[in-house]
């Protein structure tokens, strides 16, 4: 049995054995292989065809040593298990593939803690820069710390006005606003929000940044203009992540004078609101009306189908990936806060307001 003497079964081939077989120097193949330097296009192209000959394999550390990137890309998640969330990433990993980054993902579970310690890892593993869905908008020395050690930083889903960074999000303010107009408009007074962010007696959100809150300013101001001045009765929120939505919508729907309609905050929390309604025997869109912020595949699955506030999930985790390589590349520009539609979709779970039954209007 006869072996190449350069690249045999017992040793990957290397560099060396690249630039014998394309007929050029060591420097030469080393920097038409990592991409870097000058290299004529005859040259780059024999090196190239010399390496796939030979099954050449780049030592992806030594690149970055020279290069002085890894080509990978750091994504912290809030929450995976949240369909929201599970778009976004798909975006990211697909929008960073097609530009040549490969993706370490990190789950925080909306905790600070875990969220700090993922950054930490990633930048521990030298990644290009970081996409982050912030647990808190005032926590956030971490995130300072790596812009300021030349790890750029692009915020995803939730801003923070005192970051200098680039930031990806959409107006979850107009979004929820326009939602419950919409159930305004077909009657409705007793409008309750379920969310797990936030806080029941604060009239106005303290944190500007955060999504959830936004979301509640917005039912807010659409209650406010329809001459609605008790904007907290049929306010429900989780005292922290991971609370059983049910057992807040249950809490509100058992209540003398339940809500007609509910608007979830998420599609997680829309599911928590049916598994009420059902429990005590409630029919959509008959006895309750339901709008939910996500458009995910059981929305339109059950029936009724659920109306729904969708959000561009893949694009928003596409545009924080070319925000990102923007910046690894050298990008010196202002940050910029780049805002995505919303786009409302009607269903059949909204219907006009019952009067007269079961202590409804």
């Amino acid at each position: 049995m006869t072996t190449n003497r350069r690249s045999g079964p017992h040793r990957p081939a290397t560099i060396p054995d690249v630039a014998r077989e394309a007929g050029v120097s060591r420097s030469t193949a080393s920097r038409a292989l990592a991409d870097y330097g000058s290299v004529s296009p005859e040259a780059r192209e024999r090196v190239r065809a010399a390496a796939e000959k030979l099954g050449y394999r780049a030592n992806q550390l030594a690149r970055s040593m020279i290069t002085g990137r890894t080509h990978t890309l750091g994504a912290v998640i809030a929450d995976i298990q949240n369909p929201f969330f599970a778009g976004v990433t798909r975006g990211i990993t697909d929008a960073a593939r097609a530009a040549g980054y490969q993706v370490l993902l990190a789950n925080t579970d909306e905790d600070p803690a875990a969220e700090r310690a993922a950054v930490k890892m990633l930048r521990d593993k030298h990644v290009d820069g970081l996409i982050v869905a912030p647990a808190s908008t005032t926590d956030t020395g971490h995130l300072t710390a790596a812009h300021a050690g030349g790890c750029p930083v692009v915020l995803l889903d939730r801003r923070v006005p005192r970051l200098d960074m680039d930031s990806v999000a959409v107006d979850n303010h107009g979004a929820a606003q326009d939602a419950v107009r919409r159930l305004i408009a077909m009657g409705h007074r007793r409008i309750a929000l379920v969310s797990l962010v936030g806080n029941d007696d604060a009239d106005d959100p303290v944190d500007p940044g955060s999504t959830g809150l936004a979301r509640i300013a917005g039912y807010r101001a659409a209650l406010r203009e329809a001459g609605i001045a008790d904007t907290g009765s049929y306010l429900r929120t989780g005292a922290f992540h991971g609370q059983d939505p049910a057992v807040l919508a249950a809490d509100l729907l058992a209540s003398p004078a339940p809500p007609t309609a509910v608007f979830a905050t998420d599609s997680l929390i829309a599911l928590g609101v049916l598994s009420a309604a059902r429990e005590l025997g409630l029919r959509v869109p008959e006895d309750l009306s339901v709008i939910t912020f996500d458009d995910t595949d059981w929305a339109r699955a059950v029936r009724p189908r659920i109306s729904v506030v969708a959000q561009p999930v893949q694009e928003l985790g596409a545009k924080a990936v070319h925000a990102l390589i923007a910046r690894v590349q050298g990008g010196t520009h202002h940050p910029e806060h780049t805002t995505l539609p919303t786009e409302f979709i009607a269903r059949e779970s909204v219907a006009r307001a019952a009067k007269g039954k079961k202590g409804r209007e």
